[in-house]
């Protein structure tokens, strides 16, 4: 499989045709690659799947060396099948991951109904600002270097917290994953279609990571404001 096209092939499509199709290409995928994660978030719901039960420095390290050798691996891969699967891996790993957060929305009363929620509030925001992007006179491919310094900040900090554990913080570093990972879907967009993101795999990779770290922060939010116990 070549998810990759080729500007300079004779007889190639134009510009604009390739990068909407790259860009449809990105969405069916994006679609595809959120079934393995409903289920691995199923999956994990039913087995009280948590990543992180013994020392939470070590865990997060540790899930940190597994989402990046899967990026590693999605984006060596990139141009073969082999990339779509390790792709789709991915996705259900993250799917287990979610399972956590998720199993302590469920804890609450109204956990279904924040759960939902979240993920109208994440759809929402991905459907305006990816068609705010998909307009081609829009350029915000420039935002790139000030978003990764904002991501480095909220890892920093989020490390931070695992010894800290202060609440204050925890709702400061959701608020702004929001914030920055909602920029991304803005960026990683806007690429697509100003050309800068020729491979579909790599694209969806990038804009399934927004999504996902959109979702999480709405929902911490909105647990933390939100949530009832019995």
């Amino acid at each position: 499989m070549n998810t990759n096209f080729d500007l300079a092939h004779s007889g190639s499509p134009t510009l604009a045709t390739q990068q909407n199709r790259v860009l449809r290409n990105t969405y069916m995928l994006l679609g595809v690659s959120m079934v393995p994660t409903i289920i691995g978030a199923l999956i994990g719901i039913q087995m009280q799947f948590s990543f992180f039960a013994g020392s939470p420095f070590i865990s997060f390290m540790l899930f940190l060396g597994v989402a990046f050798g899967f990026m590693w691996g999605i984006e060596k891969n990139k141009d073969r099948g082999l990339g779509v699967a390790l792709l789709l891996g991915f996705t259900f790993f993250m799917g287990l991951m979610l399972s956590r957060i998720l199993q302590v929305a469920l804890g609450f009363s109204n956990g279904g109904s924040m759960i939902s929620l979240a993920a109208g509030g994440t759809a929402a925001i991905f459907f305006t600002l990816a068609s705010v992007a998909s307009v081609k006179s829009r350029d915000f491919t420039g935002m790139g270097k000030f978003l990764f310094a904002g991501v480095i900040l909220v890892l920093l900090a989020g490390i931070a917290n695992i010894f800290f554990q202060i609440p204050a913080l925890s709702l400061a570093i959701s608020a702004a994953v929001v914030g920055i990972f909602s920029a991304y879907i803005l960026y990683d967009i806007s690429r697509i279609v100003q050309g800068g993101e020729t491979n579909y795999v790599s694209a969806t990779l990038a804009v399934y990571l927004d999504i996902y770290n959109v979702f999480v922060g709405l929902l911490n939010l909105i647990m933390a404001f939100t949530g009832e116990r019995d």
